[in-house]
């Protein structure tokens, strides 16, 4: 490996940390948009960490018929269409989780999760 190569794969590699970090501690959180907001940012940090592994060093992106050949490694193509997949399921995951959130504090009034449980 290079300098220049393990620069931009440890760079990742932090943000991929505190992107796990930052969701896993809202997550935790009493606060139930903050728990939803925990999840998007868990379920993003997973994809950035597909596409991260996904990359081929030195590779091109996959390139059509028409261009010429001899270009040498290209990436994974099924990474990246599993990735936005994902990104796509995420979106719709965590609309409908906010507005099961909304519903929630017009029934209850609040949305501490500490206190729709005493509601019960």
């Amino acid at each position: 490996m290079t300098g220049s190569a393990v620069l931009p794969e440890t760079v990742l590699a932090i943000v991929l940390g505190v992107l796990f970090s930052l969701g896993t501690f809202l997550v935790l959180r009493r606060d139930v948009v903050r728990v939803v907001w925990g999840v998007a940012i868990l379920s993003q940090s997973a994809n950035v960490y597909l596409v991260t592994m996904g990359h081929i060093g030195g590779s091109v992106p996959v390139l059509s018929h028409h261009g010429g050949g001899g270009h040498g490694a290209v990436t994974d193509p099924l990474v990246q269409a599993l990735v936005l997949t994902a990104i796509v399921i995420g979106f719709g995951t965590t609309a409908f989780a906010l507005v099961l959130t909304y519903r929630v504090y017009e029934e209850h009034g609040t949305i501490d999760t500490a206190e729709i449980r005493e509601v019960r």
